[in-house]
């Protein structure tokens, strides 16, 4: 049994505390009482008869219904005491069937059980027996519905939690990405400030537009592609400024970006791992290659650096631990099928590469 349907069982449930409303004991009760009504009326041919015996075996059903489904079962069977819960069932089976055999016979007929083949007139095993097996069915029956429309709650709000704990979670990893990518952006300009570098007034103004897409993108679950584009035009700008022409950039883009939506900053971390891990440990050419192309619904995203000619076996953490890669493949995991992206992270050709292949529709 799944495990948080065996916490369900366990816990008392009471009357009030479903989500079944006054109205739905009305249509159930109303709906039962009209079919058997009708049902015994075929097998006696008579609807008096049937309808009378039915207006004092349904105020027994109902007791004996309710007493177990809203008393007995949260007393006893979800605190695991199944022998008292045996007990009280029994007695209450017993008591009823000694208040429906008075009320028959003094209010309907002295003929209790009509359907024998036979008169019978006093409290005879076979009218007990018929008697109580008619009454667990109407028990169970009763009890089944409410434990699979409580059960459903239960799920429902299972899922509505997990739910919100998603939304929290993605929530707290796109500001995650804000002060991460907000440090990294400080360092360049730093760099920049200690040479006394002509071209501040504008690496600040890039800065401003990277701030700003940081302050209202990042509140967004979905943010145009376009914008998420320009957003990695300007930090790659802000890092060219840092290197020389020894840093080749290539940028491809093709397909249309209208109506793609992508998480905000997803892309980002890709890109700062290309400096951080390539341009930034390179001697000699540094080549980076970013190549976007948007078709049928689903964007291919690849970005390749040369591996660092420092230290030829240095591997690119191909083991996702950083802030930045990590992020990334959490976001994609919350966020998204299976089946909605595929991301790759592969050494070819003395160039280390991340394929992402996203749904963007």
């Amino acid at each position: 049994m799944d495990i948080r349907l065996r916490k369900f069982l366990r816990r008392p449930k009471f009357f009030g505390t479903s989500d079944i409303k006054p109205w739905h004991h009305i249509l159930f009760w109303s709906v039962y009482f009209i079919f058997n009504t009708f049902r015994w009326t075929f097998i006696h041919d008579d609807f008096l008869l049937s309808l009378r015996t039915n207006l004092i075996g349904f105020p027994i059903h109902m007791f004996l219904a309710y007493l177990n489904a809203y008393y007995l079962m949260p007393k006893f069977i979800y605190t695991k005491k199944y022998l008292q819960y045996t007990v009280f069932i029994l007695l209450a089976l017993v008591v009823m069937l000694l208040f429906k055999y008075n009320l028959t016979y003094y209010l309907v007929s002295t003929d209790v059980m009509p359907e024998a083949n036979e008169v019978v007139d006093s409290l005879t095993i076979g009218f007990a027996v018929q008697s109580m097996i008619g009454e667990v069915y109407v028990i169970s029956f009763f009890t089944a519905i409410k434990l699979t429309v409580d059960w459903l709650r239960e799920s429902s709000k299972l899922h509505d939690l997990e739910k919100r704990q998603l939304k929290t979670e993605l929530r707290f990893l796109r500001s995650q990405v804000s002060p991460h990518f907000f440090f990294n952006t400080l360092n360049n300009i730093y760099s920049l400030t200690l040479e006394k570098s002509d071209q501040a007034p504008e690496v600040i103004l890039k800065l401003s537009e990277l701030m700003r897409y940081l302050l209202y993108a990042t509140k967004k679950q979905r943010q145009d592609l376009t914008s998420e584009i320009n957003c990695i035009r300007n930090y790659i700008d802000l890092e060219r400024i840092r290197f020389d022409d020894s840093l080749k950039i290539d940028m491809n883009i093709s397909g249309s970006l209208t109506n793609c939506k992508i998480p905000p900053m997803l892309l980002i971390p890709l890109i700062e791992n290309c400096f951080k891990h390539g341009a930034n440990k390179n001697i000699g050419e540094m080549k980076i290659i970013i190549d976007v192309k948007v078709d049928d619904g689903f964007m291919d995203f690849e970005v390749s650096n040369s591996i660092p000619l420092v230290n030829k076996e240095y591997v690119y953490p191909v083991k996702i631990g950083g802030i930045g890669l990590s992020n990334v493949k959490k976001r994609l995991e919350l966020g998204y099928g299976k089946n909605d992206y595929d991301l790759k992270i592969f050494e070819e050709d003395n160039m280390f590469n991340v394929f992402l292949k996203l749904k963007v529709i």
